[in-house]
C-alpha cells in the first residue's frame, strides 16, 4: 500500500471510533446545493458553515456547470428536495492558467504530468499522448466573474431546472476567505 493510503485508513479508524452521524437523513437538512470547484485550499464546509447533512456540495474543475453538475444539480431538486444553488467560482484558480487549446495538445503530446513556468505549461516527455482530448470542451475561465455569470445562465436556462430556484453567483477569494457576489450572476439566476 502507498502511504497516502496508509495515512487515509488510519484517519478514517479515528473518524470510526468517534462516528456518531450514521442516521442523519439523506436529504440536506438546509435545502440548498453548491456548485464549487475541487481546488484542495475550498473548504465548503468551512466558508458556508456548513455540518454534515446540511447541503449537497457538487465540486469539479473549475465549479462549472457541465452537464453532470446540471445533472446533480437536478438530481438534489427533484429527488432531495433543494430550493436554492450557489454556484462558487474563485480567485486564482488553475483553469485559468490554460485554454482548450492547451490542454488538447499537452495530451496530444504525452499523459504524463504536465508542468508550468513563466512561459506557460510544458510536457516533461513526449509520446503515449491522445488526441482523444479535443472531443472535450475543458470548461477554461479565462474570465472569473463572466464564468460565473455564464454558469448561473446555463443552470437558469437549462430545460430540466424549475424557474422557482434561486440561483446565486459568487466568487471565493482564496487570500482572504470572502464570498463576494457576482451581482449579474445573482440577478440572471433570480427565481421567476
Amino acid at each position: 500500500m502507498s502511504k497516502i493510503v496508509n495515512e487515509v485508513m488510519l484517519a478514517n479508524r479515528e473518524y470510526i471510533a468517534n462516528f456518531t452521524k450514521g442516521d442523519l437523513a439523506m436529504p440536506p437538512a438546509r435545502q440548498f446545493a453548491i456548485l464549487t470547484c475541487m481546488d484542495a485550499r475550498l473548504d465548503p464546509a468551512k466558508y458556508a458553515g456548513l455540518s454534515e447533512g446540511d447541503a449537497h456540495v457538487i465540486r469539479n474543475a473549475g465549479g462549472r456547470a457541465s452537464d453532470d453538475a446540471i445533472r446533480s444539480l437536478v438530481i438534489s431538486y427533484k429527488l432531495l428536495g433543494t430550493k436554492e444553488w450557489f454556484v462558487i467560482h474563485h480567485t486564482n484558480c488553475g483553469m485559468e492558467t490554460f485554454t482548450d487549446d492547451i490542454m488538447r495538445d499537452l495530451l496530444a503530446s504525452s499523459l504524463k504530468t504536465a508542468s508550468v513556468d513563466e512561459n506557460g505549461w510544458h510536457d516533461c516527455c513526449e509520446g503515449g499522448g491522445s488526441h482523444e482530448a479535443k472531443h472535450i470542451s475543458w470548461l477554461t475561465i479565462s474570465d472569473l466573474a463572466q464564468s460565473v455569470v455564464e454558469d448561473v445562465e446555463r443552470i437558469r436556462h437549462h430545460p430540466l431546472v424549475p424557474s422557482n430556484i434561486p440561483v446565486y453567483g459568487y466568487i471565493y477569494d482564496v487570500t482572504t476567505g470572502s464570498l463576494i457576489e457576482v451581482p449579474e450572476a445573482t440577478r440572471i439566476g433570480r427565481a421567476g
